[in-house]
């Protein structure tokens, strides 16, 4: 989403298509866009970048928008024959014949739940789709898809609920990222015209949320252990690795989506893989940020209205 014009204005294209064709090389095999990314212009990023790579990546893309007259009015829409439409123009801009995994955006009050369900399965039935998903739906709106067309994945803040169940879960790091980053510094460097400095990083929630960075000791460093199996311990993590780590800690089905624009970035991001959090680290991590309100909601007001909750 970051070489998309969300956080101001777009990296460069052909950057981004290295740095996508980069995190293939180093064995990422997950991608995750959306038409309403740009809008479009991600998906056709996205689709340039791993055409020669196609069999060795799962996509995932997102329907559930309309746009206004400017272009970039999200207006939900959600209807079957909408859907349609938008699978085979994500197709085209995604070079290829079938979306691995294709998310409802934002749940639409105005259509049932076992439709949009019903028309992904057939979607599936003729091979354009491989598998379902739903992002910030709530659990009944879950379960009344998934008795019409399996939902393999919801995409959401980390759930403990969705851990029981046993779903997928594809889980955006900004969730975890309200325990444990240092926000303040990051603000300063934003863009006036930047969504996260509108809820994430707003001033008035920095303080209670920048506390949360300092919950293992005064710099934010944690203490030096040796990682099973060859793993290296949290001495030196930054706070992006220890909120991925502690993400690929909760279950075995969790996918973190970490997103950058900067190869630097991708390294620090891939080093997590080899972060091992101890069950005491965990416990510790779970037990301090615990302590910690955090202010506001995680989003705008009008965003929260298309989360079904």
């Amino acid at each position: 989403m970051g070489f998309a014009p969300v956080y101001g204005a777009a990296p460069d294209r052909k950057d981004g298509i290295a740095l996508i064709r980069a995190a293939v090389e180093r064995r990422v095999t997950f991608f995750d866009t959306a038409e309403v990314y740009g809008p479009f212009t991600n998906e056709e990023l996205v689709g340039e970048a791993l055409e020669p790579f196609r069999d060795r990546v799962i996509i995932a893309t997102k329907f559930g928008f309309t746009f206004g007259d400017d272009g970039k009015q999200q207006i939900l829409n959600s209807r079957p024959e909408h859907i349609q439409v938008v699978v085979e123009t994500s197709l085209k801009r995604l070079r290829t014949d079938r979306i691995d995994l294709l998310y409802q955006h934002r749940v639409d009050p105005a259509v049932p739940i076992e439709e949009v369900a019903g028309t992904v399965k057939d979607l599936i039935a003729a091979g354009k789709v491989k598998h379902f998903g739903l992002s910030e739906a709530n659990v009944r709106t879950i379960r009344c898809a998934h008795a019409v067309q399996r939902v393999t994945a919801v995409l959401s803040k980390w759930s403990a609920v969705l851990a029981r169940s046993g779903s997928g879960a594809s889980s955006r790091p900004r969730g975890a990222r309200d325990r444990f980053h240092a926000l303040q510094p990051a603000r300063r460097r934003l863009p006036d015209r930047n969504d996260r400095r509108e809820h994430a990083f707003r001033s008035d929630r920095l303080p209670q949320q920048r506390a949360a960075f300092f919950a293992r000791g005064s710099q934010g460093e944690f203490r030096p252990r040796r990682g099973d199996q060859g793993r290296r311990g949290p001495q030196g993590a930054t706070p992006a690795q220890v909120t991925l780590a502690w993400l690929l800690a909760r279950s075995p089905w969790t996918v973190p989506i970490p997103g950058t624009t900067k190869q630097h970035r991708l390294e620090e991001n891939l080093g997590a893989v080899d972060l091992a959090l101890t069950a005491a680290d965990l416990s510790e991590l779970d037990t301090e940020t615990s302590k910690i309100t955090i202010q506001g909601e995680r989003l705008p007001e009008a965003a929260l209205k298309m989360t079904g909750r």
